[in-house]
């Protein structure tokens, strides 16, 4: 508004001159004095400043809508874009497996697909149904939901290092009709398999000799080696804005929500990535990533299927083999999140930093304080730091390398791309109004909830919700902007500075992100709480000096001191993934809870893992010995000094 006004009083006294029949060059000099001496000059550092980076962000947002718009004429979807790869180079390698030196060619690739089409259609699956996929990253994984998608059939991405009742809850949630394993995952789905249903159909693929597996599983390879490899007869009836596959994320709800990820989404997350990165159809990229989240299926190999780029898919990250595998494939774009980065930084100098061809990091959680020196040992020579949730559509992208920022939005033309920072209350993640009743937006340097407004006919602008539809409702407030519009709620607190960059403050509600995974606190507070049958029980997370994102710490009461940390600890290991698992504990008579028995964080949150602040019983995972070992004030002291590895 001030610049408004600013504006208008600039130009007012341009019109007054000119209306006493002073001379344009007095005139407009006198209107350039007022324009400058009421605080205008900020706006014109703003313009000199941003103007070549707006207009790059502007030109992205005009071709990645053009090419879905494009597609969406052409009567596309994800498969048939793939198949236009497949024409064009069909002996140029689309994917590596790390693990064997397996190269998929686009050919290869297309033919898989085509007999998981042949095969499920042939087994009496219909375009709607659901299957999941619970396995490791390989390349059979792609050609899996790819291979469903050309038939319509929508795949669930099950995270693998699930087990017990998250795992039984995300295949029942999706309506699965038919679960695919990885042999390496079959004693999980023997824990479960009694509560599958007797109408649920498994599929393995691998090694079926283990004795884990359940008697009444099909063995999956043959049966595709078996299938036509011709494109399938009836081919896929969805278009853009329908429904691709399940993505599960953390959310404040407990258990994974169900993410719905539409072939138009999938497409626009990957040439957002694609353009705003200026990658080219000869870039390798070296993707560590598991294939169940966002980051390494839709950015990753999103850039293979859809712009014909080759990825490199690893099963596991490894800081000691990355390097040296970015020499061995040749790769230019490497993937992370902000621990990888960490992990590199700590591994000793190599030979292999030094022959690498990589141009371009991208990703998300990079440390500012370890941001440059990231860059200057491993000669990167851009970071293409972003945030953005799976099915979030206010995703923002760095792309000119502003150190510690994960995107930004145009201060000279904010509406644009219409999201926006909000004023919340930052304990309760209530919306503050104003007394027009809209919500009150964030100036530079005041944190806020970042939201992005709900436009359906938009592809860059529509929210797909969840499996859930009470999750997708909460996700939505109404009258954010003007009266009667709908905003998505990111629920993260970001900040932005007076040129429009943001910054991620931290992970608000009840999850918060540990190993590169989101960490849902009442499903940890859940399953902890099932396990010693106890109902108090606050999981949180705590920062820890010189390590990516937030430590889990469980706050349990145990008045009579019964409770044993390492009992705790083996039992937990059954149904909490590693990433999951609390790294500190602390037992106390009782947890805070308010009038209506709401368990309060506040105060333990503060406190955090300190025994200088508490004389409740603290501890600590040692993940190398596998078990808690008591907390005091020198291990404290040792951890804040970094020389205690968490």
């Amino acid at each position: 508004m001030h610049t408004i006004g600013v504006c208008a009083a600039a130009f007012g006294t341009l019109g007054l001159m000119r209306f006493f029949g002073m001379p344009w060059l007095w005139s407009v000099a006198a209107a350039l004095g007022i324009y400058i001496g009421t605080g205008g000059w900020r706006f014109l550092r703003i313009v000199f400043k941003t103007a070549l980076r707006d207009l790059l962000g502007l030109l992205v947002l005009i071709q990645v809508k053009y090419e879905l718009n494009r597609h969406r004429k052409a009567n596309a979807n994800v498969p048939k874009i793939f198949q236009n790869m497949v024409r064009r180079h069909p002996d140029k390698v689309a994917l590596i497996y790390e693990s064997t030196d397996d190269k998929w060619t686009f050919r290869r690739l297309d033919e898989f697909s085509n007999g998981v089409a042949n095969f499920f259609s042939q087994q009496g699956f219909l375009p709607g149904d659901v299957i999941a996929i619970f396995m490791e990253s390989r390349p059979e994984f792609v050609g899996l939901w790819l291979g469903m998608a050309k038939v319509g059939i929508e795949a669930a991405l099950i995270n693998f290092n699930l087990r017990l009742d998250s795992l039984l809850y995300c295949v029942k949630t999706s309506g699965a009709k038919a679960l695919i394993f990885g042999w390496e995952l079959s004693a999980a789905v023997a824990e479960v398999n009694g509560m599958l249903g007797k109408n649920m159909v498994k599929f393995c693929s691998g090694d079926m000799s283990s004795e884990s597996v359940p008697s009444d599983t099909k063995h999956l390879d043959p049966l595709l080696a078996q299938a036509s490899k011709s494109p399938p007869a009836q081919v896929s009836p969805k278009r853009l804005d329908d429904r691709l596959f399940y993505i599960y994320t953390s959310g404040t709800t407990g258990m994974p929500k169900a993410a719905i990820v539409v072939h138009s989404r999938y497409y626009r997350i990957a040439a957002f990535g694609y353009y705003a990165y200026r990658m080219t159809p000869d870039d390798i990229i070296y993707n560590c990533l598991p294939l169940y989240h966002s980051a390494g299926n839709i950015m990753g190999v999103g850039q293979c299927l859809m712009h014909g780029l080759t990825v490199v898919i690893r099963k596991k990250f490894s800081a000691s083999r990355f390097w040296d595998d970015c020499v061995k494939y040749k790769c230019t774009i490497i993937q992370y999140i902000g621990e990888i980065c960490r992990y590199l930084l700590n591994q000793p100098v190599r030979e292999a930093e030094m022959q690498h061809r990589v141009r371009l990091a991208i990703g998300n959680g990079l440390r500012p304080t370890i941001w440059e020196d990231f860059t200057q040992r491993f000669r990167i020579k851009q970071i293409g730091e972003f945030y953005g949730a799976t099915e979030c559509n206010c995703s923002i992208a760095n792309l000119d390398g502003k150190v510690g920022a994960c995107g930004f939005n145009s201060r000279i033309l904010p509406n644009v791309y219409p999201i926006r920072l909000v004023k919340v209350n930052e304990e309760t993640m209530e919306l503050i109004r104003g007394s027009n009743g809209l919500c009150i937006t964030c100036g530079p340097g005041e944190p806020g909830l970042l939201v992005g407004r709900i436009n359906q006919e938009d592809p860059l602008r529509r929210f797909d919700g969840y499996v859930n539809e009470n999750a997708t409702n909460k996700k939505i407030a109404y009258n954010v902007f003007k009266k009667g519009d709908q905003a998505y709620l990111s629920g993260d607190v970001l900040v932005m500075d007076d040129l429009g960059y943001m910054y991620f403050k931290d992970r608000s509600g009840d999850t918060f992100r540990w190993r590169g995974e989101n960490v849902s606190t009442t499903e940890v507070e859940g399953i902890i709480s099932h396990i010693i049958s106890k109902t108090d029980v606050a999981v949180y997370g705590v920062e820890v000096p010189g390590v990516e994102g937030k430590a889990g710490m469980a706050a349990i009461a145990d008045p009579e001191a019964k409770l044993n940390p390492n009992v705790l600890y083996q039992e937990m290991q059954k149904g909490l993934p590693p990433y999951a698992r609390p790294i500190f504990l602390r037992l106390l008579p009782q947890v805070d809870t308010t009038g209506t028995f709401k368990i309060q964080k506040t105060r333990l949150q503060r406190e955090s893992y300190d025994p200088h602040q508490t004389s409740d019983r603290l501890y600590f995972l040692d993940v190398k010995l596998g078990k808690y070992l008591p907390l005091d004030e020198s291990t404290f002291e040792r951890i804040q000094a970094r020389k205690v590895p968490l």
